[in-house]
């Protein structure tokens, strides 16, 4: 489980830092979206398409998604895949 998760955090700082064009070495998993990375709606919708799209998941608009770490817990917690 342990490296599963590695690989989904792995996983999803990149695709942060391709979609928003941030160094993936800022990224940690207790920033705020917003407010460290200054983040709006429609950015986060970006990493959401993108994320979704990557793990073949869904995450429903009623999921708070305030931090990097609240996308990799949910990805961990819903994705079948397994990560490499």
């Amino acid at each position: 489980m342990l490296l599963k998760t590695n690989a989904i955090e792995k996983e999803v700082f990149r695709i942060i830092s391709r979609t928003k064009k941030i160094k993936p070495d800022r990224l940690q998993a207790d920033k705020r979206l917003s407010q460290d990375f200054g983040f709006d709606t429609v950015d986060l919708v970006d990493i959401i398409l993108e994320v979704e799209k990557n793990f073949h998941i869904t995450i429903p608009d009623e999921v708070p998604i305030n931090t990097v770490g609240d996308f990799i817990d949910y990805v961990s917690a819903h994705t079948v895949r397994q990560a490499s």
